[in-house]
């Protein structure tokens, strides 16, 4: 019968000890009180201690303890994200320009993904602020009740991202969902289509998607056009998913001239499909999607998109929750463009 328990004479584990600040000191030639500087990224300690620093402490195996630090009042150069998804592009050119932003100001983002839920939105701020975080960055302006009394209980900086559209609890950085769908609609319009299909995804968990599509039908209806076929897919968005519901158009609704997607992925399965069944593009039916996605450059045609500042946007988003500007609530529009290609 084997013994699971570890033996001290084999383990070499059990006569290593834990290496400490002490060691790191004596090893760079420094006080404690300058490697405790040097790991933080704080106070006036030159680049090159600082290097003496981190050699020693890799040398080691030192593992600075932020959490102490946390507990004896510093604040924690942590930040918690959570985001909606990162199965498409969308939201890890977000994540880039918060992590980049943050690390030029030595703080560390921590993410969850939510996949739309709102009540996962909530489980995972309630872990993540039990850390003492620094900053939090979430998505959209919509977030359950404990979400928003969590947050106003704790002195910490908020940053929502990607909708301006609502009352921020700090600030939001984005774009106006509902200017985009308002421009888009104007867009088709003046290209003469009346009829059009619009096709999402996530079961309508999307918020900004929704708020983009009522001020694109709103107006649309106004100009004398109308939505003749809609369908949100339960589905998480995808170029598959996108080829499938553009099928569900041509068999439900035929006599549409024109297809709105929620977004890039969607818009591009659509354009295959019509590729693949020779469907002329913007002969027989025009399309139009929303994001900007680098990869459309490399279809076969450009499709008339949105394209939206994600890198910017997180950029921004970080930069606000290491700042120390407290006040009046902020929302900060960011720069969009109606990309008009080959598609309408």
């Amino acid at each position: 019968m084997s013994n699971s328990r570890s033996n001290p004479e084999t383990d070499t584990r059990s006569h290593a000890s834990r290496p400490t600040m002490h060691d790191v000191a004596a090893v760079a030639g420094v006080s404690q009180m300058t490697v405790s500087r040097a790991l933080r990224g704080e106070g006036s300690v030159s680049n090159e201690v600082k290097a003496r620093v981190t050699q020693a402490a890799r040398q080691l195996g030192y593992i600075h303890n932020r959490l102490a630090s946390v507990q004896r009042g510093m604040e924690n150069p942590m930040v918690a994200v959570i985001l909606p998804t990162l199965k498409n592009t969308v939201f890890t050119d977000v994540l880039a320009g918060i992590n980049d932003t943050l690390s030029a100001h030595n703080v560390r983002p921590v993410f969850g993904v939510s996949e739309y839920s709102q009540t996962e939105e909530e489980n995972l701020l309630r872990d993540m602020l039990s850390w003492q975080p620094c900053g939090v960055i979430l998505s959209g302006l919509e977030h359950s009740d404990g979400v928003r009394r969590a947050l106003e209980k704790m002195d910490v900086r908020v940053a929502e991202v990607m909708d301006i559209d609502g009352s921020p609890m700090d600030a939001c950085f984005g774009i106006s969902q509902r200017g985009v769908g308002i421009e888009m609609a104007e867009h088709l319009l003046d290209r003469g289509y009346r009829r059009v299909a619009y096709l999402g995804s996530q079961g309508g968990s999307d918020l900004r998607a929704a708020k983009r599509f009522d001020a694109f039908k709103s107006r649309f209806a106004d100009g004398g056009g109308a939505v003749v076929f809609e369908h949100v897919a339960e589905a998480p968005s995808s170029m598959a998913l996108g080829r499938d519901l553009t099928v569900s158009v041509f068999e439900t609704a035929p006599h549409c001239d024109a297809v709105y997607f929620s977004n890039d992925d969607l818009a591009a399965g659509g354009l295959m499909h019509c590729i693949a069944s020779n469907v002329s593009v913007p002969e027989h039916i025009a399309l139009a999607g929303f994001n900007g996605l680098p990869f459309l450059s490399a279809l076969p045609q450009q499709i008339t998109t949105t394209r939206t500042p994600l890198y910017d946007i997180g950029a921004a988003a970080a930069l606000h929750v290491v700042g120390d500007d407290r006040g009046a609530r902020l929302a900060k529009s960011l720069a969009h463009e109606l990309i008009v290609g080959s598609t309408t």
